[in-house]
């Protein structure tokens, strides 16, 4: 037996902030286990917010400087982190924030630069883990399947419900995975039209009504009809989403309730709605009552959250577990998930 100690870092496009998790995996003759240690969400001061939400029409330069400069923010948090709760680590695993995310374009960009990191926690670091996927003609998304396959394959559906809602499963003896709809990313657009940062336990969806027209309209969307493997991206909420929602001027509330039941109706259509089966739900969407609800209710599949930890830090753990498959030179992106040309080992590394 085999431990490691990472600190896995995430960064979601709902801006929730900062994840930090410590988190020890066991290599053992029959594969993996883990253990969540310390974990920690560090909120975005809004000079950081503001600057994330405007780089994506900013200049290179700015782009560069903020690459850099989100690197060294990012290393000082986890030296603070591992000082504060007297921890270790071998090395750390970082998502970074994506900014740009186009693989029809062959692009993606996933800003905090390595070398920044390792410079300030001094610890090696893996990070910048989509491009190579990319490079070999795959989506670079969704990353975390291979995680749900090693570390969550009592589970015949794994379903994240953050910023995008994703899914992945294992059909005809291969893992598959693919962006199922946006999530908190509308709802917290919504949210913020009422001057909330989200919808507290699904409360504002609950007290509104679906809008039919709206909701037809939603689900009619060409991605819907594609087949796997396919990914969204912050371009497509802005071609597709934001412009639809501003025409039906319908009050926030049923707007909220209208988007809860559209990504409840694309989740069930993943399916198979066998009640003998059981999805693992986590994602801060699973703290929105109202939307978990709503998929209950579309689906005969049993629905398993974890305790809030994992909900809240699957995704920065998976990220870790990413790192050591990395650090292992084996594949951490799978080509049946994201349709590459083969499985790929992503990720840059960087010692201090």
């Amino acid at each position: 037996m085999k431990t490691i100690s990472i600190i896995g870092m995430m960064s979601g496009t709902s801006l929730d902030g900062v994840d930090l998790a410590h988190c020890i995996v066991e290599e053992t003759e029959n594969g993996f286990s883990y253990h969540l240690g310390v974990c920690e969400t560090i909120p975005y001061p809004e000079s950081w917010l503001n600057r994330l939400k405007a780089l994506p029409t900013g200049s290179a330069l700015e782009y560069a400087e903020t690459h850099t400069a989100y690197g060294r923010y990012i290393g000082r948090l986890i030296l603070d982190f591992i000082n504060q709760n007297r921890i270790s680590a071998d090395f750390v695993s970082s998502h970074g924030h994506t900014i740009f995310h186009n693989p029809t374009k062959q692009y993606t960009s996933q800003i905090g630069e390595g070398a920044a990191i390792a410079a300030i926690c001094g610890l090696p670091v893996v990070c910048d883990f989509r491009t190579g996927d990319v490079a070999a003609g795959g989506q670079g998304a969704p990353l975390v399947p291979i995680g749900d396959q090693l570390l969550f394959a009592q589970y015949d559906y794994c379903l994240n419900l953050g910023g995008f809602a994703n899914i992945s499963m294992q059909l005809n003896g291969k893992r598959v995975a693919f962006d199922v709809s946006p999530a908190n990313i509308i709802l917290n657009h919504i949210a913020a039209q009422k001057g909330k940062p989200y919808d507290k336990d699904g409360e504002m969806a609950a007290s509104g009504m679906v809008h039919p027209e709206l909701l037809q309209t939603l689900n009619s969307l060409g991605y819907y009809h594609l087949q796997p493997p396919k990914s969204l991206g912050r371009e497509w909420i802005e071609k597709e989403i934001l412009p639809m929602l501003a025409l039906f001027n319908i009050s926030h509330e049923d707007a909220a309730c209208t988007f809860c039941e559209h990504i409840a109706f694309q989740v069930a259509a993943c399916l198979d709605n066998d009640p003998h089966k059981q999805m693992f739900a986590t994602g801060g969407g699973t703290f929105n009552n109202y939307l978990v609800k709503r998929i209950a209710a579309n689906t005969a599949v049993k629905l398993v959250i974890p305790d809030p930890k994992t909900v809240n830090y699957k995704e920065a753990l998976v990220f870790a577990f990413l790192g050591l498959l990395r650090m292992q030179e084996k594949p951490n992106c799978l080509a049946s998930v994201t349709g590459a040309s083969r499985n790929v080992s992503g990720g840059g590394v960087y010692f201090p």
